[in-house]
């Protein structure tokens, strides 16, 4: 998974997390209206709500859009209605894909997702074969700024984390998949400045991808860049050195 967060490192390096910021609002305000549509509009009382609009603001989202996406999902604005699907897959060296997305078309999502894989050099396959090797995980990200190290990190484990890391300059903290809301709410009320909050997929066991990292990282990058495509999940990890030179690149 460290080649994953890598290649957003590269692509940020490179100009292109600015040009997909129309991209993201888009994937984000589909989240906030299935949130609402399913469990009603008051954040206090929707956990995933709540969680969708922490992740909107921390991608600097509007409130204005964040509000009309939330009327949207409780039927207050007409709205399109979207479906939750999951694809599974294989990518180069059997590096295990696991694709999220939320669609209003569900044939031609997986028409998409299925070319992206066969163009690309991976494939589709069974639901089932490769979601055990993931761990559903709540992943909190605070950017690292002037913040103490240990006392963040003394207070994440205080509101019932699992584990803290830092990485390119943020502090990340890893919650049991039902503790996320408790815990990011405990680090909301200590005035912490939240920039991500989600539920991810953490591999069990990660496939060097050294040889193949250009191939892979391009195949991700345009699952990514597929419009009904929430979120990519891949058990690779790529080496400093193949790292720098893509970055180089």
């Amino acid at each position: 998974m460290s080649g994953h967060s890598k290649w957003s490192s590269i692509k940020h390096k490179k100009g292109a997390a600015d040009a997909k910021r129309g991209k993201i609002f888009t994937k984000l305000v589909k989240e906030i209206i299935v949130a609402a549509k399913e469990g009603g509009g008051d954040q206090e009382m929707n956990p995933r709500l709540r969680l969708a609009v922490s992740t909107a603001k921390g991608a600097n989202m509007p409130n204005s859009n964040i509000e009309r996406a939330i009327k949207r999902g409780t039927g207050e604005l007409e709205g399109v209605n979207y479906e939750h699907i999951t694809y599974e897959g294989y990518g180069h060296n059997g590096v295990a894909i696991i694709v999220e997305t939320l669609t209003d078309n569900k044939q031609r999502t997986v028409a998409d997702v299925r070319h992206i894989f066969s163009k690309y050099g991976g494939s589709l396959a069974e639901n089932g074969s490769v979601s055990y090797m993931f761990e559903k995980k709540g992943m909190i990200v605070i950017p690292e700024d002037d913040l103490d190290e240990d006392e963040i990190m003394m207070a994440s484990l205080d509101a019932g984390a699992e584990d803290f890391i830092v990485e390119e300059g943020d502090y990340i903290i890893y919650t049991a998949y039902a503790d996320l809301h408790s815990v990011l709410k405990k680090m909301e009320e200590a005035n912490y400045n939240i920039e991500k909050a989600e539920i991810t997929r953490i591999p069990q066991n990660t496939i060097n991808a050294d040889e193949v990292a250009e191939k892979l990282l391009k195949l991700i990058d345009y699952l990514e860049d597929c419009d009904d495509v929430q979120k990519v999940y891949a058990n690779f990890e790529i080496s400093d050195i193949v790292f720098d030179r893509l970055s180089e690149d």
